[in-house]
C-alpha cells in the first residue's frame, strides 16, 4: 500500500517535475473503490477486529500511554520512535485500506522545483521535494524529523504499455480532456488497466518528456507516449478494485524559493 502511495505522488510528479514555466499550486483527491469480493471480505474482518471490545481497551490503554507527559517527553525526544508509533497506531484502526491513501495531495511548483505534500492516510505529514534541474527527489518525514533521498529504480523489465485513444471526452476543471485506455504487464505478469484523462489546454506542463525521464527503469509506475497533461487517472487494481486521482484545484501564483528547502535539523535516513 506503502508502495501505491508513492507512486499516486510519482504520478503527478511527472506532470511538473520539469516544467519551467508554470508556478502555482495543483491539488489532488483521491478515492480507493473496493470491489474484489475477497478484500471486501478481509476489509469486513478487519473491522470486526477493530471494533472487537478487546481490541478497543487495548487501543484505549494505548493511546493513555501515549497521552503520558513522561511517555510524551520521551517520544518528543525520539521523533523516529514516536513516527513509528503514530504509523503503527494508524495500521491498528485502518481496517480499510482506502483509509490508507492520502485524502489529498497538495504540490507547489516554481519552474524546476516542486514540493508535494501528502494529506491523511499512512503517509500523513509526508511531503516529496523534487529538483528538476538536479534530478532528484527527497521525501520528508515531519513526524520523524527525518529526510531520505528518493532511489531511481532499475527494472528487468521493459514492457510497453498497449495505448488506446476512445472519442470519449470530459470536462475536469473546466479543461476538455480525452481518454485514453493504456494496458501495463508487470513483471509477475499481471494486466494493469488504466483510464487517462488528459488534455492539452493546459499550457506549461511538459508531462511526456518528464514521465519518459523519471519512469523508463520502473515498470510499475510506466507512463504512456500520450498527448497533454492528466486531469484523472483511473487505475483498475488487481485484486482490489479501482484506485482514482483527480486534479481538484490548479492555481497560478508566486511561491517562495524557501518552500522547497530541506528543513534545518532534520536528519537524513539512507535506503
Amino acid at each position: 500500500m506503502k508502495k501505491l502511495v508513492i507512486g499516486v505522488v510519482l504520478v503527478f510528479l511527472v506532470m511538473t517535475g520539469r516544467s519551467q514555466d508554470f508556478e502555482g499550486l495543483i491539488k489532488m483527491t483521491t478515492k480507493l473503490d473496493v470491489t474484489d469480493p475477497q478484500t471486501k471480505a478481509k476489509m469486513d474482518d478487519a473491522k470486526k477486529k477493530a471494533n472487537d471490545p478487546a481490541n478497543q481497551a487495548k487501543m484505549k490503554e494505548m493511546q493513555e500511554k501515549m497521552n503520558d507527559p513522561q511517555f510524551k517527553a520521551m517520544l518528543e525526544a525520539n521523533p523516529q520512535m514516536k513516527a513509528q508509533m503514530e504509523a503503527m497506531m494508524k495500521m491498528i484502526t485502518m481496517g480499510d485500506p482506502s483509509a490508507m491513501l492520502p485524502s489529498a495531495i497538495v504540490m507547489k511548483v516554481k519552474g524546476m522545483k516542486s514540493k508535494t505534500t501528502i494529506e491523511g492516510g499512512l503517509m500523513d505529514k509526508t511531503e516529496v521535494l523534487r529538483y528538476g534541474d538536479k534530478d532528484e527527489a527527497y521525501t520528508i518525514n515531519h513526524s520523524a524529523r527525518t529526510f531520505t533521498l528518493m532511489p531511481k529504480g532499475e527494472s528487468e523489465s521493459h514492457n510497453k504499455p498497449k495505448v488506446t485513444k476512445t472519442s470519449e471526452t470530459a470536462r475536469i476543471m473546466n479543461y476538455t480532456c480525452t481518454r485514453y485506455i493504456i494496458e501495463n504487464t508487470t513483471n509477475d505478469g499481471k494486466t494493469v488497466t488504466t483510464n487517462y484523462w488528459t488534455t492539452t489546454e493546459l499550457k506549461g506542463v511538459d508531462f511526456r518528456s518528464v514521465a519518459r525521464k523519471l519512469m523508463a527503469n520502473d515498470p510499475s509506475f510506466s507512463f504512456p507516449d500520450i498527448p497533454g497533461t492528466p486531469m484523472r487517472i483511473e487505475t483498475t487494481l488487481p485484486q482490489m478494485g479501482t484506485l482514482t486521482v483527480e486534479t481538484v484545484e490548479l492555481k497560478k501564483g508566486s511561491i517562495a524559493d524557501s518552500e522547497f528547502n530541506i528543513p534545518s535539523g532534520y536528519t537524513e535516513v539512507k535506503l
